[in-house]
């Protein structure tokens, strides 16, 4: 079956988003999740062990940014309201509050492995195959991104379990700071004609995606 070329890029774009969004959703509520289980209700009574995406949408972060991206450079970006949790309310506040930030990524890794079962198994519907190619590879580079461990992403938290109590408190008190210092950084270092994220987060996302026999871009 021949499918106009436009449509095939109109359906697929609309798909790659929706299912995208969504897991940015499941990777906020992954978070709330492991907080609760952890000890920490917050995040319950903020209403976030919630799949309702009304809960989780930050107008921006989950909505613009992504589109700015996906139009502008070809990549999804972004991000959810924060998940609230009281590190106090741990029995191990390091411990628990790096296994609370790595539910995200980890949640994006199983959702690329489950994915990568369908890919395998639509091997004969080829606009099927290049839409889970897609929301495989933009899975795994919100996964790799976010386990960056720079404040405020979540892999500065696990991170903070290796660290000392005051070097835990000194470099997670950069989280206000710390997006900010990250993305001029990949700025400046793409002005400068050097890529940063295909130099750091590509290789362990390609690598996955070969593991998974899906083909990486």
């Amino acid at each position: 079956m021949n499918i106009n070329p436009q449509l095939f890029k109109t359906l697929s774009t609309v798909c790659i988003v929706v299912m995208v969004f969504y897991s940015i959703i499941i990777h906020e509520v992954s978070h709330a999740f492991a907080a609760f289980a952890l000890g920490d209700d917050s995040a319950k009574r903020a209403g976030r062990l919630s799949f309702n995406p009304k809960r989780h949408i930050d107008p921006f972060g989950t909505i613009i940014l992504p589109l700015i991206l996906w139009f502008s450079a070809g990549f999804i970006y972004g991000y959810a309201k924060p998940v609230p949790f009281n590190p106090y309310n741990f029995k191990d506040y390091k411990r628990d509050s790096g296994l609370t930030a790595l539910a995200g990524p980890a949640s994006n890794i199983l959702i690329a492995i489950l994915l990568s079962i369908f890919y395998h198994l639509f091997s004969m519907v080829p606009i099927v195959q290049y839409i889970l190619m897609y929301v495989i590879f933009l899975n795994l580079l919100l996964a790799f991104f976010n386990l960056i461990p720079v404040p405020p992403l979540d892999g500065s938290k696990v991170l903070g379990m290796f660290l000392t109590d005051s070097a835990y408190f000194k470099w997670t008190a950069q989280e206000r700071k710390g997006m900010i210092y990250l993305f001029a950084i990949i700025i400046i270092t793409n002005l400068l004609g050097i890529n940063l994220i295909g130099k750091f987060i590509l290789p362990p996302v390609s690598l996955v995606m070969k593991l998974l026999g899906v083909p990486s871009f």
